[in-house]
Formats: C-alpha cells, structure tokens, sequence
C-alpha cells in the first residue's frame, strides 16, 4: 500500500507578529511577488491565501488586501471630517499611498505633501499592489518628498491643516528601528508648530488590545504636546484584529458621530464611526 502522504505539496506558511513571539497570526503564502532590501529594510509582498497580497517590511506586515481599507478610512476621515477646513495636509510615512488616496477624496484639498524615507517601498506598492494607492501617487496636489521626515518637519515653514502619521511600529523586543525618532516628543513639538489653528495631527497607536502599552505611550508623549488629545479604534483582521490611532489638536476635538464623509468608502459608516469611539470591551495582560 502507497504512503497516503505521497506527493503532497509542501505548504510555505509565514507567521505574522502580533506581539513578538507571544501572539500571531499563521497564514498559507502563495507566491512571493515582490522582494527587495533597501538601505533600511527588506521589503516583500507575498500572495496568500486568505488575506490576498501583504506588505512586509522586515517580516512586519503592514497591510493586507483584505482589510487595509478599514484601516486607511479610519486612520484618515475620523479626524479629518473634524478638521473645520482640510486644505493643506503633510502624510509622514505611508509609502503603500493608502492614506493619501483617501485624502485626495476631500474636494477641499489642495495640497498634500507626503515624506517617506524609502522610496522602495512607493516601487513595491506600485508594483504589487496599486490597489492601495489608487492612482493618487499621480494627483496633481500631491507632492512626493524621498527623505527623513524627522528632518522635513523641524525644517518645515508650510502651515497644515491636517497631519497624518503613518508610520511603522516600534516593535516588543526590538531596537533601532527606523522610524524610532517619530516617537518623540521633540519630533510632535515639530508638528505642533506647522499645525494651522484648529488643526489635527493622527498617528496609529499599535493593536490597543494585545499592545496596550503602545497606545498608552503614545497618548503620553501627545498630552506632553497638544491640549487635546483622544484615542479611537477600528477592526483589522490581519493586525491581529485591531488598530488604534491617537489624535492630538490644539484647538478641536472629533466629532462623536459622523460628519460629512466622502464618497467610495468600504468600512467606515455611522456604525463603524460610533464603535470606533467606544472604549475596547477588552485589554490584554501585559
């Protein structure tokens, strides 16, 4: 009688982190279609088959077809739609272009000047996944600044009305990553001065239910800066089923329903808008 496992393919799985080793996800990968190693970080897109195309940097996963809308929606139009008159917006980070396709979706917008570190990672999302940016890299108002934003900000003397911080995480049992000197108070001083009256700034805070930690520290450093400071939240299956955002403003506070939202969006509604104001039902033991 033949081996019943004769023949079988062998499946290449990968294991994305939620908390370092103690918590992820364990997801079927199809085919890698993009990889690369820049002079920060490595780079990939992998095919699933449950999540469709991720974006990994250095094994980090950054977003997935299947849900980066939620995540996208909630971290731009939540506070946005409170901003009393969103002309002018600078996205630091966000290479993937998801954050400013859902801006150009404000009429009102001007211009958004957007700063990324690592231009291989605007290659990779173009490439593998144009989905997420949609074209916007191609909007006449959006203007694409290849370098340190640390640097970009404290150099800043453009007013804006919006600030969108899109960066990546600075990970449990991890050291020197690149987007460490975001996660200052000297970096949020920065973005205080550029800021219009009445201005917003957003960053995402890390999963607020296994990472309560992140959030925490992020509300931290805000109230060290801004006068007003909250936190909301949105359901994103492949970050380990949840994302936090802090916000800061010296002048405004969201919305508790609703506003004007634009047209297209996919996850956030009234109902994903209410739910994203209410506190987590739930807080991982640290």
């Amino acid at each position: 009688m033949g081996d019943c496992h004769n023949g079988a393919v062998q499946k290449t799985t990968l294991y994305i982190p939620t908390r370092s080793d103690k918590l992820g996800l364990q997801v079927e990968v199809l085919d890698t279609v993009f990889s690369a190693v820049s002079e920060f970080q490595r780079i990939e897109v992998v095919e699933t088959a449950t999540l469709g195309r991720v974006l990994l940097l250095d094994g980090h996963v950054q977003l997935s077809e299947l849900d980066e809308h939620a995540y996208h929606e909630s971290l731009v139009h939540v506070p946005a739609m409170s901003v009393p008159l969103l002309r002018r917006a600078l996205v630091v980070g966000g290479g993937d272009g998801g954050v400013v396709r859902e801006l150009c979706r404000h009429s009102t917008v001007e211009r958004i000047d957007m700063v990324e570190i690592d231009a291989t990672v605007i290659e990779a999302s173009k490439e593998a996944m144009p989905s997420v940016s949609g074209g916007a890299f191609d909007d006449p108002r959006v203007h694409l600044y290849i370098e340190d934003a640390f640097a970009f900000v404290k150099q800043a003397r453009e007013q804006y009305d919006f600030v969108v911080v899109d960066c990546t995480d600075t990970y449990e049992e991890e050291e020197g990553e690149l987007s460490e000197s975001l996660f200052t108070r000297e970096f949020y001083e920065d973005v205080r001065r550029v800021l219009s009256p009445g201005g917003f700034v957003v960053s995402q805070a890390d999963n607020l239910v296994f990472c309560p930690y992140s959030t925490r520290d992020a509300v931290r450093r805000f109230s060290e800066v801004f006068a007003s400071v909250g936190t909301y939240w949105c359901i994103v299956p492949s970050f380990g089923g949840f994302s936090g955002f802090v916000w800061g403003s010296d002048g405004g506070s969201l919305s508790p329903a609703i506003g004007h939202a634009p047209t297209g969006l996919r996850y956030l509604d009234a109902t994903t808008y209410a739910l994203a104001m209410r506190p987590v039902p739930f807080i991982a033991p640290e």
